[in-house]
Parts: structure tokens; C-alpha cells; sequence
């Protein structure tokens, strides 16, 4: 019989998950939203012996449920031991787009009672960094809107469903805008020639074939994308090997427009006829 999937959403207040789960619904989970974390162990129990027509579980959990913080570690380490497999997908988004979105909603934080909204998101991430910790992928849907979180899900539960190769994101970005927070390997191209130095290229960006060809006819991007490209099928099995579901590569140059879109363009087109599912994201191209 096909072992159940779990899946359990968690993350910060404003950060997508009612939409993930939406989208989980969509296709084909049976989902619950606020779960009491206690409740877990006995939720499954009730769930073994029923007609399987529906195999897959989504759950949210988070800090609605006074709780939760103090009881999730325990519980997951209770039916861990019972054989329950499952993945903690866990939200976040930078403190700019919740302010934003909570300012858009007019919904009430749930732990801004008595304090401003800023200070209630900065509690709640302070208080979710453990479970951040052990979850098993990251998503941060700052730059995501509505569909393109939804396609993103949609894409995840492909991966879900079909085991064996880590899903790979590729993902290009600004250092002048920070890091991302969920690279797992992060590459510095800012040592390949700078198209923003030459007038006719300088507002491109690293999607024109006149950007990429002006970065990719170095000797320098030649030898480095070779030598990497040597790193990545290197690498690659050892993660699969300890069971590493997933790989965000992120490739930064100064302002994310030019030469971490060639390269990441690059890294995602080679790696597309060797992993099954991969993704090219280009996070601050509309930012420069």
C-alpha cells in the first residue's frame, strides 16, 4: 500500500499559507487549516482504515493556537516514532510585504493585541524560528503573487507525489538587495564583465541575447560556468544521497540584472536534462 503523504504548513501570519492550502486542496489533499498541534497523533489514528480516496494530508499549524510553540517539537517526535512520514513546509516573507499585505486586508495580527504590527511580526518570527529550523523547505513569497504562489505549490506537490531527484530552484539575485534567505548554495558572479559599464547594454537585462552574449564570450564566464557546471554533478548525487529534497541555488551579481540572470539562465538550462523538476526564478530583475 502507498505510504500517505503529510503534509505540514506552518510559517508566518500573512505569508501564504491559506493559498498553499488552497492550492493543496485543488489538488486532491485533504486539508485541515488550524490544526491543534496536540490533536496530531489522534487525527492520524482516526485517519488509518479509511477509504483511500483521498491518500494525501495537508495540515496547518502555527501560532493561532496558543500552543503550538510549546507543543509541536514533542508531538512531531511522537508520530515520527510511529512511522508517519511527513514534510514541514514552513512560510515567510520579509517584514515589508506583511506590513503591506496585513495594510491591504486590514486583518489583525495574532500577536500585535496590544502592540504595533511591526513588533507583532518580528514576536512571531522570533517565536517560529525553531520549527523554521527543522522544516524541510523554506518558501519565501515576497516577490510571489497570488497565481504565481499557487503555481509554485502546485509545482511542489509534482515533486510530493514523485520521488527520487532533490527539486532544484534556480534562483538569480541582487547583493544590493540582500540574500536570499533560502539559498542553499549561493555563487558571486560580480567578478565577470559588467554590461551596466556599457552604454548601449547598461538597460537590458541578462534575458536580451545582446547581455548574454557580451557576458558569455569571456574566457573568464567560459572556464567559470565549465568548473562549476563540474561542481554541480558533483554535488548533486552526495545531496540526493543524504536525502536532500530540495536545492535552491542562488547566483548574485550587484544589482541582480545582468550577469546572475545569464549565469542562472545557464546553470538551469543544463540542468534541465538532468533533473526532472527544476525552476528558474530571476528574483530582483524588475528591482534595478
Amino acid at each position: 500500500m502507498e505510504q500517505e503523504k503529510i503534509i505540514i504548513i506552518t510559517g508566518l501570519s500573512g505569508s501564504g499559507k491559506s493559498t498553499a492550502i488552497k492550492a493543496l486542496e485543488d489538488a486532491g489533499f485533504f486539508c485541515v487549516d488550524n490544526l491543534p498541534v496536540v490533536l496530531l497523533p489522534q487525527f492520524l489514528q482516526l485517519r488509518m482504515g479509511q477509504p483511500a480516496e483521498i491518500s494525501n494530508l495537508a495540515l496547518v499549524m502555527d501560532i493561532r493556537e496558543k500552543g503550538f510553540v510549546s507543543n509541536y517539537a514533542d508531538v512531531l517526535d511522537t508520530i515520527r516514532s510511529k512511522g508517519y512520514q511527513f514534510e514541514i513546509l514552513f512560510f515567510e516573507a520579509s517584514e515589508e510585504t506583511l506590513l503591506r499585505r496585513y495594510s491591504q486586508t486590514r486583518r489583525r495580527h495574532p500577536l500585535a493585541r496590544g502592540k504595533n504590527l511591526s513588533d507583532g511580526i518580528r514576536a512571531e518570527k522570533e517565536e517560529l524560528k525553531g520549527i523554521r529550523a527543522i522544516a524541510d523547505k523554506v518558501i519565501d513569497t515576497s516577490y510571489y503573487n497570488v497565481h504565481e504562489l499557487r503555481a509554485v505549490i502546485l509545482q511542489h506537490v509534482k515533486k510530493v507525489i514523485h520521488s527520487g531527484q532533490p527539486e532544484v530552484h534556480v534562483l538569480s539575485f541582487g547583493f544590493k538587495y540582500g540574500l536570499p534567505h533560502e539559498a542553499d548554495l549561493v555563487v558571486d558572479v560580480r567578478f565577470l564583465p559588467n554590461p551596466y559599464f556599457v552604454p548601449e547594454l547598461a538597460e537590458l537585462d541578462g534575458t536580451s541575447p545582446r547581455v548574454e552574449a557580451f557576458v558569455t564570450q569571456s574566457d573568464e564566464t567560459q572556464i567559470f560556468l565549465r568548473k562549476y557546471f563540474e561542481l554541480l554533478d558533483f554535488l548533486i548525487p552526495l545531496y540526493q544521497k543524504e536525502g536532500k529534497s530540495y536545492l535552491t541555488i542562488a547566483v548574485g551579481c550587484t544589482g541582480g540584472r545582468h550577469r546572475s540572470i545569464v549565469v542562472a539562465e545557464k546553470i538551469f538550462q543544463y540542468l534541465k536534462g538532468k533533473i526532472s523538476l527544476v525552476q528558474l526564478t530571476h528574483r530582483d530583475i524588475e528591482l534595478a
